[in-house]
């Protein structure tokens, strides 16, 4: 049996919404893919970067409060929303569907071949 997304502390119908829409279906799922991915998936799928909500997922998958995430541990996971940010922004902005670019980032289209 599923566990509803937003069940887990501090996600509600929204996070619930976005992962719906980039296939994650149950608490379970998310906690499996961690937050990194889950987020990669969302924004994959059209949901708006957000670094707050990246930094939420990260700490409601770990049990602790929202506003937990402090100091460097805060400035090392802002380096890896902005990595993400960049790489999704990268792989969308080629004139394809968010489905196009979720494809291809984990590898089921060929990539165009670069000229030599």
């Amino acid at each position: 049996m599923s566990t509803p997304v937003s069940s887990i502390r501090n996600l509600g119908p929204a996070v619930e919404e976005a992962c719906a829409r980039a296939g994650i279906r149950s608490a379970e799922e998310l906690r499996e893919l961690g937050a990194h991915e889950g987020y990669r998936r969302m924004l994959l799928c059209g949901t708006r970067p957000h670094f707050i909500g990246y930094y939420v997922l990260h700490m409601a998958l770990q049990g602790r409060p929202w506003n937990d995430c402090k100091g460097k541990e805060k400035e090392a996971l802002r380096t890896r929303f902005d990595q993400l940010k960049s790489e999704v922004s990268r792989s969308t902005d080629k004139g394809r569907s968010a489905l196009e670019a979720a494809l291809d980032a984990i590898g089921v289209i060929e990539r165009p071949k670069r000229p030599s």
